[in-house]
């Protein structure tokens, strides 16, 4: 893989080369689940994690209170218009600029952040491959307290079809043109797992991509060729279309991503995902895999 290859990620090389570059912001965006009863989780901040050490000029968004409508019923609900414009422009997020997003846990905050800014319009957005734990690993520079970039001017121009809601989840269940995909592990997508989030199982029709599949035991995504051997068998590169959705949008961005990567031309995450379609008894699920 190419450094910067304009397909959703960067390697640890080339951020390490372009540290000192006034042209790239990067920004942590590492939250946790821990937990909880009632669960499955609940959300803590990741910015303890981030003062202690983090990428050098790394600034820290918090995606749960900063990006997130905090007026909505569901936790992690997706900003819109005025309210993303300005909270990207807060936090410095240049559209103008190259953006690096990491985690120091699971990709799949930082997949969050690039999905958000990639369907606000931004095209210059990457994913460090591999995250924070790969960069340690090499034993690359890490600093620690807090760094805040100067705010910005953001203007939202919104990529049609990137997010869904729960009437195009039903439509889509008798549409031979959408492949709706859960990334959730294999256990909870077959209502195996204690896990669940209000009704076992997975919405009806869907096929099962768990997130975790799609790293390598480097923690870095997998080949080209190992995720097309995925995505294909379960149908989802064959169709027009695709919807990705998990419990609460994060781990689908995973998904999307490696469909972004593929070349995929029409990929939506549905940002209520099972948080939302597990509350109304009316809307279909089933079990089994």
């Amino acid at each position: 893989m190419a450094g910067w290859d304009g397909r959703g990620l960067v390697t640890t090389g080339w951020l390490a080369d372009h540290l000192d570059d006034p042209g790239v912001r990067i920004f942590d965006a590492t939250v946790h689940l821990r937990p909880a009863q009632p669960g499955p989780y609940r959300v803590e901040s990741g910015r303890a994690d981030y003062e202690s050490g983090h990428i050098p000029g790394a600034a820290f968004v918090d995606l749960a209170r900063d990006l997130s409508d905090l007026s909505a019923p569901l936790g992690f609900t997706r900003l819109k218009g005025e309210a993303l414009s300005a909270a990207l422009g807060a936090a410095g997020m240049d559209p103008g600029l190259k953006i690096v997003c990491y985690s120091t846990s699971t990709p799949m905050w930082a997949t969050r952040l690039w999905w958000v800014l990639s369907a606000a319009g931004f095209t210059n957005v990457a994913v460090l491959d591999g995250g924070y734990a790969r960069w340690t690993a090499e034993g690359r520079p890490v600093e620690t307290g807090s760094r805040t970039y100067p705010p910005v001017e953001v203007r939202i121009d919104e990529r049609p079809g990137a997010w869904a809601d729960r009437r195009d989840v039903l439509a889509a269940i008798d549409d031979g043109a959408v492949c709706t995909l859960n990334a959730l592990p294999a256990g909870v997508h077959s209502g195996e797992a204690e896990v669940s989030y209000g009704r076992k199982g997975h919405i009806k029709g869907s096929r099962n991509v768990p997130y975790a599949a799609l790293l390598d035991e480097d923690g870095l995504y997998r080949s080209d060729a190992d995720l097309r051997g995925l995505f294909e068998g379960v149908g989802a590169l064959q169709r027009p279309r695709v919807i990705v959705y998990c419990g609460g949008g994060i781990s689908a961005t995973m998904d999307a991503l490696a469909l972004i990567r593929l070349g995929h031309p029409s990929v939506s995450v549905y940002d209520g995902s099972m948080s939302e379609w597990t509350r109304d008894p009316d809307l279909p699920m089933e079990t089994g895999a």
